[in-house]
């Protein structure tokens, strides 16, 4: 009796299993008819499918567990609008430098371009966007496909990577072929026969060497570091700074497992620091050395300047921040945001973080004693800021004071918490005012200020970050985004506490509108009880008009999540002027 071949692996599993190899514990995905074999054969391998309520919010939340991880997210969807709906998540995801596999579904390789359903030419699309878009065409290079994306994604400056996934490449080979033999009918004519030709042929050539059972490895991606020079030269102007300043970014922690160490070497290197996107809670929630407000002046009147991962970008003032005369050190992976906008006197390519980690092994910081007084100018500028959000802090009227809530979200969110920032005015205000924890435990969207990003990445916080207390700070314009993704919480048990900041407009927009225009055209929302629409999905929800059940709704909030309930706590706002000429160009 002779020995049976197993049989092949169709498309889907051959997908699933490069991912499985790779550790990926969750799919995030919309289901689709040409995605599913992909769902299902993940499923069976042990992978974790979250299926949400829109294609974008699946990139979102791959994207956040990219950041928390450091490993690629992975997010499916399928062909044509699932693609589309995705493309500015896609480009969140590419400004912030997030690892993420995009896989997308696409029609039959043999009828594309022949008005199939969902069928568009989506590489033009969506390639502005990633670093790469693989067009498959054969079932043998789906495995390939996904090694090369995953070293991709990670590999140089981090970004998406998308994967075109025919159909027809990923169900079982008999399936498909009795498909085709179908499409090619039984007709005896001349032109009939050449259709069955060319459809069988076709078929030999997509199933070519499927029945391989190795599945090839790509080589991992190397970090890139900066070369010995431009740290000697760097650690050279930084111990001779008498006011040195560091402003550290995303790219800097985007190697997750090393945030600890990064952190170690920042405190080492003794130099004041401001910490901005995923780098936020990098030395925890009052480190002596963070600064956080009056960054602008403290740019200003630095003799050297460290910036880690972070361009000269508008966040910055295209340079402007920093002056002509001050040392200027550039870390980046990208030569292009290292000069952005200003030329460095020393230019670092390669990981931000672990060029740190190299200046603080060589002591380059200096003796601290030399820079007491610029500290301790720092310092007392900091303190005075707070000590001005304390007193605008107390002011009462009508409903809540937002800085009032906020002060009490700092108090009440435990120790583990993550906060999630998606809105503009109350989110931004937010950014003063709440201390991130420790290293990756603040989410925000970064470079491009994509709205809507809140449910995703607490979708993303919540299966990376199981152990964590997620919050989501929403602005009342912006959690309209996600409000359907309740649903998504509920169904998978993400005991989220999400917070909205309720002061019926589109706030940041109206304040300068309305001064500028004097109109506040498109700006006006309502007192909208979003908290009733939390409950018609099955979750929990809190209203709060009065500065007095704050307190008690938060302790609420947070015992509910604890019983493993999602929450919304819907807050009325008044209006203040704590970010008066906020407009950014």
């Amino acid at each position: 009796m002779g020995l049976t071949q197993p049989p092949a692996l169709h498309g889907g599993e051959r997908i699933a299993e490069v991912l499985r190899t790779h550790g990926v514990p969750c799919i995030y995905t919309l289901c689709g008819g040409h995605i599913s074999p992909i769902l299902s054969a993940a499923k069976a391998r042990g992978i974790r499918i979250v299926d949400v309520r829109d294609e974008a919010t699946a990139v979102f939340a791959a994207d956040a567990t990219a950041r928390l991880s450091g490993l690629p997210g992975v997010a499916a969807v399928t062909a044509g609008p699932g693609i589309t709906n995705t493309i500015t998540a896609l480009k969140n995801a590419q400004l912030a430098q997030s690892p993420v596999v995009l896989l997308g579904g696409a029609a039959p390789t043999a009828l594309q371009g022949r008005g199939a359903l969902q069928d568009i030419d989506q590489r033009p699309l969506v390639a502005p966007h990633v670093k790469r878009c693989f067009r498959v065409r054969r079932v043998r290079d789906l495995g390939p496909a996904v090694e090369a994306a995953f070293a991709l994604a990670r590999s140089g400056v981090p970004g998406p990577v998308f994967i075109e996934c025919p159909v027809d490449l990923l169900y079982d080979e008999a399936s498909i072929r009795q498909w085709y033999a179908d499409a090619g009918g039984k007709g005896t004519s001349l032109s009939e026969r050449a259709l069955r030709w060319y459809l069988n042929r076709h078929v030999h050539r997509m199933f070519e060497g499927s029945h391989e059972t190795s599945l090839p490895r790509a080589p991992a991606a190397a970090t890139p570091e900066a070369g010995d020079a431009s740290i000697r030269a760097a650690s050279a102007a930084l111990g001779k700074a008498e006011r040195p300043l560091a402003v550290i970014g995303s790219q800097a922690v985007v190697n997750a497992a090393e945030a600890a160490r990064l952190a170690e070497a920042v405190a080492r290197l003794g130099v004041p620091v401001y910490l901005s996107g995923m780098a936020r809670g990098l030395l925890g929630r009052d480190h002596p050395l963070q600064m956080r407000h009056q960054r602008r002046q403290a740019l200003r009147e630095a003799d050297c300047v460290l910036l880690a991962g972070v361009p000269c970008d508008f966040r910055l003032d295209y340079g402007r921040h920093v002056r002509r005369s001050a040392t200027l050190i550039s870390a980046n992976r990208s030569a292009r945001d290292a000069r952005l906008n200003r030329r460095p006197t020393v230019l670092a390519l390669g990981d931000a973080g672990r060029f740190l980690q190299a200046l603080a092994g060589r002591g380059a910081g200096g003796e601290a004693p030399r820079r007491d007084e610029w500290l301790a100018a720092l310092r007392l500028r900091d303190d005075a800021r707070e000590a001005e959000i304390d007193r605008q802090a107390a002011m009462r009227g009508e409903y809540v004071n937002p800085l009032a809530l906020l002060r009490a979200i700092e108090r009440e969110a435990g120790e583990n918490a993550l906060f999630v920032a998606d809105g503009g005015d109350f989110v931004a205000t937010a950014s003063y005012v709440l201390h991130p924890r420790g290293p990756l435990s603040w989410l925000d969207p970064g470079a491009f200020g994509t709205l809507g990003v809140g449910a995703g990445f607490a979708i993303g916080a919540a299966t990376a970050r199981p152990d964590r207390e997620t919050w989501i700070i929403f602005g009342d314009g912006t959690c309209g985004f996600g409000l359907t993704e309740f649903d998504t919480f509920v169904r998978h048990g993400f005991p989220v506490i999400a917070v909205v900041g309720n002061d019926a407009a589109w706030m940041q927009i109206a304040r300068e509108q309305v001064k500028m225009l004097e109109d506040d055209v498109g700006t006006v929302l309502a007192r909208t009880a979003y908290h009733e629409v939390a409950r018609g999905f099955g979750a929990e929800g809190l209203l709060v008009t009065r500065m007095d059940e704050i307190e008690g709704a938060l302790k609420r909030a947070r015992e509910l999540a604890r019983q493993g309930r999602p929450v919304l706590v819907n807050v009325w706002l008044d209006r203040t002027e704590f970010r008066e000429g906020s407009l950014s160009m």
